[in-house]
C-alpha cells in the first residue's frame, strides 16, 4: 500500500542509507551507489560526493537523480524520490555535520568531519518532484 505524504516524508527524513541513481552514458544502465543523504519533511534531499566522482559529473550532466531509502526487515517500506538538482555547492563544516550526525555515533561525528576533506566534496541539492512508496504490511 502507498504511504501518505506524512508517512513517506517522515519514513525519508529517517537515517536509510539512500541507493542514488542518475542517468548513465548511451548504452548503459543507469549508475546506482549508496549514499548517506539528508532530507526534512517539506525540504530537499541533500547529499555530499566528491566533486571528481563518476557520480558527481554524471548529476551535474543529467540536472536531476532518484534516491530510493528501504527498509528489509518486516515491515519491507521504501520511498523513491526523484527532482531536479536546484543546486549544488562547496560542502561545509556545516554540512558534513549534519550527514555525518545522521548515520555516527555522537562521538564520532567531530572526528569524522575533522578527518574529511571538504576542499574536494560538493553537497547537491534536489527538489523532489515524484515520489513513489509502499508498506508491505504487517508479517
Amino acid at each position: 500500500m502507498a504511504l501518505t505524504v506524512l508517512h513517506r516524508e517522515a519514513f525519508l527524513a529517517e537515517p536509510h542509507i539512500g541507493a542514488l541513481a542518475v542517468q548513465d552514458e548511451q548504452g548503459r544502465g543507469p549508475l546506482t551507489v549508496p549514499v548517506w543523504y539528508h532530507y526534512a519533511p517539506g525540504g530537499e534531499v541533500t547529499f555530499l560526493t566528491d566533486g571528481d566522482s563518476r557520480k558527481a559529473k554524471l548529476i551535474a550532466k543529467a540536472g536531476r537523480f532518484t534516491l530510493l531509502a528501504q527498509r528489509t526487515i518486516p515491515t519491507y517500506r521504501y520511498v523513491s524520490v526523484e527532482g531536479p538538482v536546484i543546486s549544488s555547492n562547496p560542502t561545509t563544516v556545516e554540512e558534513m555535520t549534519r550527514i555525518a550526525a545522521r548515520y555516527l555515533p555522537e562521538d564520532g561525528v567531530d572526528g569524522y568531519v575533522a578527518q574529511s576533506n571538504l576542499s574536494v566534496l560538493v553537497t547537491f541539492h534536489m527538489r523532489p518532484e515524484r515520489w513513489l512508496s509502499a508498506d508491505l504490511g504487517t508479517i
